[in-house]
């Protein structure tokens, strides 16, 4: 290949026409700058808004947390003390269901003890046993519940 040649094959199309690159050249131009900038002003409001909106927000947030927390408190303190109410109320009731607590009041509010009871059938209406009245005298007396405790540990 002669020197001409590769010349000719390196170079681009458009530099061996002249009317091709003044074309070229005439489409390019220089694009002035923008004079005018966007004003900082509302962005700096945005950001600053939401700034403001994020911290009372979490702040609105700590104080419900708070507020849930105190309740929390205080109904863990109100579940303790029903808790022990209840567990006061269990014992009353199985000391007041004790049958020597039940014997002591039956028989301070007059009831004997029957020396022969009668039992009646339900179904049948029978009647087995003889009924006889009772009396005060057929009663055995009932220690009180001080007087068992201290019979225990005197017999101990």
């Amino acid at each position: 290949m002669s020197s001409t040649a590769a010349a000719q094959v390196r170079r681009p199309r458009w530099a061996t026409n002249p009317a091709a690159d003044a074309l070229q050249r005439a489409r390019l131009f220089l694009v002035p700058r923008s004079r005018a900038k966007a004003s900082k002003v509302p962005f700096i409001v945005l950001v600053s808004a939401l700034l403001v909106g994020g911290v009372v927000g979490l702040l609105c947030f700590n104080t419900s947390m708070q507020q849930a927390a105190f309740s929390e408190a205080r109904l863990s303190q109100e579940a303790t003390d029903l808790a022990a109410k209840q567990e006061s109320l269990e014992t009353q009731l199985q000391r007041l269901q004790d049958p020597q607590s039940i014997a002591q009041r039956a028989q301070a509010h007059g009831m004997v003890i029957p020396p022969t009871p009668a039992v009646l059938h339900v179904p049948s209406g029978r009647v087995s046993g003889v009924a006889t009245p009772a009396t005060a005298d057929h009663t055995p007396r009932l220690w009180g519940t001080q007087y068992r405790h201290a019979l225990m540990v005197v017999q101990r």
